[in-house]
């Protein structure tokens, strides 16, 4: 007689080693649904709010700020990926590298996957709490984009567009809660931001080309197809361009260009270096961007700070 095989028997091998692997094994489902294994969402999405607090001298409060950010970020990119498993449950179980995930696979109820959003929500909501007016208010507004992100794989071959204007959210959020007012160089910085998001999910989603083609999902890497290096090295380089701008904005010199130096040859090396058809290297040079938003960070603080 065959042994009955339930759900919570099919589990990604990430859930039996790590971090999760070490939790209880009731919680490693709700870690997972978290990706508390893969951090670096929450590096990239808070990596445009050190930028603008930097850029905007730190202040009295940076080192608070960047603190309660870092938080935010975790917060808030964990309550994304569980939010983007709820409206793409049905999609996942069609596609080879996310058929494990908790939601797809019947190992998280969607109540419990919507009680573990609306906690993650409130960490986020606490974290609002601590900035001034504008940049809580300027916080906020991103809502509307964030809910509307999971559907833009199902209307535009562009995705990635949609998730730069909100995983860029916070360089508008760093700079009025040093601040307490929006200026050009935040609106910049963001507009960087953008074309960066969309440069390195793009690299991302060569991962996923053939399942996207099969299940009908639309993305940037599909769209460009043999043209995928030439569209991250466009998007890199107006990054860069939108960067140059906004810390010349706040430093009319030669100094902002060279701090800016560091992050265009580590985004030249990606493109250059990037093998198109290997899954594993796309990855490698994708998570890779949280070095790269370091750089940055460090741009940022020369010339915020000189």
């Amino acid at each position: 007689m065959t042994e009955e095989v339930t759900p919570f028997d099919i589990v990604p091998d990430s859930e039996r080693r790590g971090l999760i692997g070490a939790l209880p094994r009731g919680w490693r489902p709700f870690a997972s649904l978290m990706r508390l294994d893969r951090p670096i969402g929450a590096w990239l999405l808070f990596w445009p709010c050190a930028w603008s607090v930097a850029l905007a001298g730190l202040g009295a409060r940076g080192a608070a700020l960047i603190l309660w950010f870092g938080l935010g970020a975790f917060a808030m990119r964990s309550a994304g990926c569980v939010f983007n498993d709820i409206v793409d449950r049905d999609l996942d179980r069609q596609v080879e590298r996310t058929r494990l995930r908790p939601l797809a696979s019947g190992r998280v109820s969607l109540k419990g996957a919507w009680a573990l959003l609306i906690g993650l929500c409130l960490i986020g909501l606490a974290v609002v709490l601590q900035l001034r007016v504008t940049a809580a208010l300027v916080a906020l507004g991103s809502i509307g984009l964030v809910a509307a992100y999971p559907y833009m794989k199902r209307i535009t071959w562009w995705p990635q567009a949609w998730l730069g204007l909100v995983f860029s959210w916070g360089a508008l959020v760093g700079w009025p809660a040093v601040t307490g007012a929006m200026e050009l160089a935040p609106l910049l910085l963001w507009g960087g931001g953008i074309f960066w998001v969309i440069g390195y999910d793009t690299i991302y989603a060569l991962q996923d080309k053939e399942d996207d083609a099969l299940v009908g999902v639309k993305s940037s890497a599909l769209a460009l197809g043999k043209h995928v290096r030439a569209g991250v090295a466009v998007c890199y380089l107006l990054a860069l361009a939108f960067w140059a701008a906004a810390l010349w904005r706040v430093r009319p010199d030669g100094l902002g260009l060279a701090a800016l130096l560091p992050m265009a040859l580590h985004l030249l090396w990606q493109v250059a270096a990037l093998r198109v058809e290997d899954g594993a290297d796309a990855l490698a040079k994708f998570r890779s961007n949280r070095f790269a938003g370091l750089l940055m960070a460090l741009a940022c603080l020369v010339v915020g700070t000189a």
